[in-house]
């Protein structure tokens, strides 16, 4: 796996010529960056997208008996709201001697910002989530474009981003959770450290780690940067990004630990609550049953069994063609730990969250392949959003 991709001066990753020293651009567009191709492609794509998932929203509300705003105010949401209008417990809750579900679970960056800005604008905490959620998707697309545009050129950071937005865990952007936000830190992270940009990668770390727990994912794409920066140079600075990523996660378990007197506060939860936890038994148990009994495996199961497929396929696009080491490294990690935490698994929105992994993917089609994955993915897009709307037998 190459880490970077070496050019001769003045040439862009594209190919291209690179922008020279300063910035050259008439006065007008310096003025109006919005109008930048880096960020109104990416915006096209992603607001088309938008269309299809509110349109499968709009569809399915009426034959689930909601409103649309019911239609939003479903699974993850409600309890990132319920900790935005009321906090986190001050001692674990049990029954029968177990945790229980309680927002102990939902780590406090995102309610926080939801909080914070419901209060701000006086705007209803359902409103504020949504739109919190969906801007947040749209500085994701922008940011994975402007990622993908540096490694691939400007091409395939379109394919890329057009399958991201419409790859069927994507509907999670119309509803009020923290993919958004975990993408758009984690890129920007990537990409300051593909800049050498210490510091930065390690705060936007940190505040990702403090959004999910999926991002510390991102600390084995540190620490591999990192130590190859210290085998060529001895830059000793560079241990920040790693010393710092890890900080939103280790705070807020000593935060709970404080709060509630109980340091596994939030692994207990999760276990007692969702039934979650790391199983080495779970993959293996999922595919033989998905082998055995194919007609009757449940809609989730197939979900997770195609999520598998697709992040193994975009694993092998992502080492066949060199994608930098650092976005297969943390692809790879949160596909892992999706795979065997049961009940999760490779679900299409944990699929999601390992992002590399799909914008392989869309580097690597092109023509007649890539407009057929698109199809294909868009349809899903659809029967997943409609789906998770009108039962809960489909869970994101």
């Amino acid at each position: 796996m190459s880490e970077t991709l070496r050019l001769p001066p003045g040439t862009a990753l594209d190919g291209s010529a690179a922008e020279p020293p300063g910035d050259l651009r008439p006065a007008s567009a310096r003025r109006r960056p919005w109008r930048h191709p880096a960020v109104v492609r990416p915006t096209v794509i992603y607001v088309l997208s938008r269309v299809v998932t509110t349109a499968a929203m709009a569809v399915a509300a009426p034959i689930a008996h909601l409103s649309f705003a019911g239609a939003v105010d479903r699974w993850d949401t409600r309890w990132f709201l319920r900790a935005a209008a009321y906090g986190w417990p001050q001692h674990l809750i049990t029954v029968h001697g177990r945790a229980t579900g309680t927002t102990i679970a939902f780590f406090p960056l995102f309610p926080l910002v939801i909080r914070f800005l419901t209060r701000l604008t006086g705007a209803p905490l359902l409103l504020t989530g949504a739109l919190v959620s969906a801007v947040s998707g749209l500085v994701a697309m922008v940011a994975v474009w402007a990622l993908v545009r540096r490694y691939a050129g400007a091409q395939a950071a379109d394919r890329a981003t057009l399958l991201l937005a419409v790859f069927p865990g994507s509907f999670v952007f119309s509803l009020v959770y923290t993919e958004g936000t975990v993408i758009s830190l984690v890129t920007v992270g990537l990409i300051a450290l593909r800049q050498r940009r210490w510091v930065l990668a390690g705060v936007v770390g940190a505040l990702a780690t403090a959004t999910s727990p999926v991002a510390l994912a991102f600390e084995v794409s540190c620490v591999w940067v990192v130590v190859g920066e210290l085998r060529r140079s001895r830059r000793w600075a560079s241990l920040v990004a790693p010393a710092l990523v890890p900080a939103g996660f280790v705070a807020y378990q000593l935060w709970l630990w404080r709060r509630t007197g109980n340091l596994m506060a939030w692994k207990l939860t999760e276990r007692g609550g969702w039934h979650s936890y790391l199983s080495a038994a779970y993959p293996p148990h999922l595919l033989s049953w998905f082998v055995t009994h194919p007609f009757t495996s449940t809609a989730n199961m197939n979900m997770m069994v195609g999520g598998t497929a697709v992040a193994v396929v975009g694993l092998v696009f992502a080492l066949r063609d060199h994608q930098p080491a650092p976005l297969v490294l943390y692809g790879l990690t949160v596909a892992t730990l999706a795979l065997f935490t049961a009940p999760v698994g490779l679900r299409p929105r944990f699929v999601l969250d390992a992002f590399p992994l799909v914008l392989a993917i869309g580097v690597r089609l092109q023509g007649r392949a890539f407009r057929v994955a698109v199809v294909v993915s868009t349809v899903a897009l659809v029967a997943l959003t409609f789906y998770s709307v009108d039962t809960f037998a489909v869970f994101p």
